[in-house]
């Protein structure tokens, strides 16, 4: 007996297919037995169509039928016809019709799974231990497409603008590029170990060294570092090089490229040019560098206030250099019970926090146990910053102004969310420039990188970069959506002598940049062009677009947050022969 054929697939099927005999393969979704008659559902991953055993037609067919069982492969072949009146299922494509069955080849027995395609709640671990049976889900299989094409856009879009698709090493040089690398033996060279790229940053660059003007890669980047939500130990990325260019040229790109994806695979419209946020506004206004542009809630400061106050909390802050007074309003926020301001508290302590002052605002007076504190006229001063309408709530943080940025951000994004300020399917692009170029490390103290140490600084800062290097500006940026960092990228130092002031800042004398970055450096004396990229994450646009909250939700074989994989139980020991042959020991 010769296997059937599969003719059309389980989405496929309509009226004007009525009367034709098809061959249909796939998974057993379901099975019903109803007055003497099997109906049973097959599925594939373009939809489901339901085949009819009748016992008056084919009474062994029948008995074969009613073996099946879930997840079950099978052939089945038969004669389109139009469901009876009544039966008509509107909630599929093919629900207007079914198959009666005649002939039924069993391709796959399927042991009892551990949850259904259907089951809703089923624990991430567990669908990461039987990835094979989650990927089955409609839900799952929806997200990997769109995952393609999104892919399948970008690469027409590149492809048009002139991009050309190269692929650069996978086993490369470990260099500094803000977190641990992923390391790998040598068994040839014994001793000396291979990095997994954190990005192809270097070898973009030398592409553009090279003349080839405009590079562009779907690439997958490896990164050893704690993971969360919207971090995984390998993700994919858009990146992308471009030569004489400035920082116009490459944002005017990725605004294109935006665009066309919310009108053909979202259709939305979304207006170029985005919004532009110098990083220094947007961390006084919203207190992060990837502000959430969908509400308002800005951040105020109310510092110069807290001298015609009592209230020595505030006082004694402001006194200290560098001691700010910010909060927010929160409309209708009065209604907040002390339960909840308690709470809220709670929360903004999380992020380093010493504490929340807070006044309900009404009609005539600021109401809280610190208003005796603000004198009347303070009282309407303060109203007047805040913009604050009768029934609104004033929260504030004060403390160092860095200290008291993430816990006012975090706050506005909570009240955001509670309030319902966010819309369902609203979405909001828009632009961070002007990023310092240096640093102070917390621990160390010394001068570091806020992108990357090939970040061009901006030209008119060069004569102040050695005298006042925390002044310096790069000539970088990121694009945001909906308060998450998408990608992020910059205009390169294209010449040597800057590159060098640069690695002296950064306390990175001659022989250690040569070691590290040695081939850059003679690739920079050899005619380099100015040039400037960006990469987007593509697991996290994904992931915004349809309104998920994990990235492993829209990455077929994603890894745990200890960076493990539950279907393959990687990583795993390997054998003493193994390490032997790498010149490697276990301590």
């Amino acid at each position: 007996m010769s296997v059937l054929k599969r003719t059309h697939t389980c989405g496929e099927l309509r009226k004007s297919d009525v009367g034709k005999t098809v061959v249909l393969t796939g998974w057993i979704h379901s099975r019903r037995d109803h007055g003497g008659l099997t109906f049973v559902d097959v599925r594939d991953r373009y939809g489901l169509t339901q085949v009819v055993f009748s016992p008056q037609l084919d009474k062994a067919l029948h008995e074969q039928a009613q073996g099946l069982r879930s997840e079950y492969v099978v052939a089945v072949k038969g004669v389109v016809a139009e469901r009876p009146a009544g039966t008509v299922n509107p909630k599929i494509a093919t629900g207007e019709v079914e198959i009666n069955a005649q002939e039924l080849q069993l391709l796959n027995k399927a042991a009892q799974a551990p949850f259904s395609v259907t089951d809703e709640g089923v624990s991430l671990d567990l669908r990461l231990k039987y990835r094979f049976i989650d990927l089955r889900r409609e839900e799952m299989q929806r997200r990997l497409i769109f995952r393609h094409r999104i892919c399948q856009l970008a690469r027409t879009y590149f492809d048009r603008h002139g991009f050309v698709d190269v692929e650069t090493p996978v086993l490369t040089k470990s260099t500094p590029e803000g977190a641990r690398d992923y390391l790998v033996p040598s068994r040839v060279q014994e001793g000396k170990f291979y990095a997994l790229p954190q990005s192809p940053q270097l070898f973009k660059q030398i592409l553009m060294i090279a003349g080839y003007d405009r590079y562009f890669q779907i690439v997958r980047c490896f990164r050893d570092e704690d993971l969360r939500a919207g971090r995984q130990p390998e993700f994919t990325q858009f990146d992308l090089e471009m030569a004489f260019v400035d920082e116009s040229d490459v944002i005017s790109i990725i605004e294109g490229l935006m665009v066309e994806t919310f009108d053909k695979l979202m259709s939305q419209k979304v207006a170029a040019p985005f919004p532009r946020l110098k990083y220094a506004e947007a961390m006084e206004r919203y207190g992060c560098d990837a502000p959430d542009l969908r509400f308002g809630l800005t951040i105020r400061d109310i510092s110069d206030l807290a001298s015609e106050t009592t209230f020595q909390v505030f006082r004694d802050v402001v006194a200290q250099e560098g001691g700010k007074v910010r909060g927010l309003c929160v409309p209708g926020g009065g209604s907040f019970t002390r339960k909840q301001l308690d709470e809220l508290t709670q929360f903004v302590g999380q992020f380093g926090a010493k504490g929340l002052a807070w006044f309900r605002v009404e009609q005539h007076v600021l109401n809280s146990p610190i208003a005796k504190f603000f004198p009347p006229a303070a009282q309407q001063k303060l109203r007047e910053r805040m913009d604050a309408k009768p029934g609104d709530l004033l929260l504030f943080v004060a403390d160092q102004y860095a200290a008291t940025h993430q816990p006012l951000s975090e706050l506005r994004k909570r009240l955001g969310k509670q309030l319902g300020l966010v819309k369902d399917g609203e979405f909001n692009l828009s632009w961070v420039v002007e990023f310092p170029l240096l640093e102070k490390d917390k621990e160390t103290g010394k001068l570091v990188a806020c992108h990357h140490p090939f970040t061009s600084p901006r030209l008119e800062d060069l004569p102040i970069l050695e005298e006042k290097p925390l002044a310096v500006k790069a000539r970088a940026y990121d694009l945001v959506l909906n308060g998450v960092e998408l990608g992020g990228g910059s205009i390169r130092i294209h010449d040597e002598e800057t590159q060098s002031r640069v690695f002296r800042l950064l306390d990175i004398d001659e022989a250690s940049a040569r070691a590290k970055f040695g081939f850059l450096l003679d690739a920079l004396r050899f005619g380099a062009p100015p040039h400037g990229g960006i990469a987007l994450g593509l697991d996290r646009m994904v992931m915004l677009l349809l309104g998920l909250d994990n990235i492993s939700e829209c990455i077929a074989f994603p890894k745990t947050q200890r960076a493990a994989c539950l279907m393959t139980d990687a990583p795993s020991p390997v054998d003493e022969q193994q390490l032997k042959e790498l010149g490697l020991r276990l301590r």
